[in-house]
């Protein structure tokens, strides 16, 4: 089952449709792949779901509850988190400060018990930011700003991420391991939704990928699929006749 479910969704700007009956699932223990052109609308949808964003029609689920009518808040409690195209951090702390302060909001909501010095300690460690733990962000580069944002994600202990090009400015080796810690995050039964224009990383990493065109979801299916995919060639990956 779906740990997150997207239905029907349909956003209006005005006269224009930016998205247009937008049906998107994501399950636990799997990255989901969302891709498309620029202005696609990728980055509504994101907002959609974590309610940034009213829809016009359609409804948001997380774990099988409705969560429409929930703030950005209310759903992050209830195992949602995302990452930013545009970077979100606290350029004035340090790495580890930033993750201290998720750790510390999800303590405050959660009550689970849970040292937030020590999550902070396993997640530095997990995105393999050690050696950069007590430098402030705004001296980091992007590659590992990035990590900064998803290593905040993980302090709230999400059910379902989204994660909006994670891995935009990264070397080529950065990705390779950065591909490795999104599988290994999804292994652990999280759900991973992931927007990026890295195609290859995309291909690798993702059970299923949905591309969206338009405002319009126009192909979902495995890498191999959507690869050959006579729609998503001409629309996308430009490859089409």
């Amino acid at each position: 089952m779906a740990l997150l479910e997207v239905s029907e969704v349909t956003v209006r700007f005005g006269g224009n449709v930016a998205l247009d009956d937008v049906h998107l699932g994501a399950e636990p223990g799997i990255v989901t792949g969302l891709i498309g052109p620029n202005g696609a609308g990728k980055t509504t949808l994101f907002n959609v779901i974590t309610g940034l964003l009213p829809p016009n029609v359609g409804k948001v689920t997380i774990d099988g509850r409705n969560v429409n009518r929930l703030s950005p808040t209310k759903r992050a409690r209830c195992g949602m988190a995302r990452t930013f195209q545009r970077l979100e951090l606290f350029s004035l702390l340090s790495v580890r400060e930033n993750i201290r302060v998720a750790a510390d909001v999800h303590k405050g909501w959660a009550r689970d018990g849970s040292n937030p010095a020590e999550v902070v300690e396993e997640i530095i460690e997990r995105v393999g930011l050690t050696a950069v733990a007590d430098a402030r962000v705004d001296s980091l580069p992007t590659g590992q700003c990035r990590l900064v944002e998803l290593g905040r994600c993980l302090a709230t202990k999400p059910k379902v991420m989204l994660l909006d090009e994670p891995a935009s400015g990264q070397s080529e080796a950065e990705t390779v391991i950065f591909a490795e810690l999104l599988q290994s995050l999804a292994a652990g039964g999280m759900a991973v939704v992931l927007v990026e224009h890295d195609v290859a990383l995309v291909m690798n990493v993702c059970a299923r990928v949905n591309v969206l065109d338009f405002g319009r979801i126009i192909a979902s299916g495995t890498p191999s699929e959507i690869q050959n995919d006579q729609a998503v060639l001409s629309a996308y990956l430009g490859t089409g006749s």
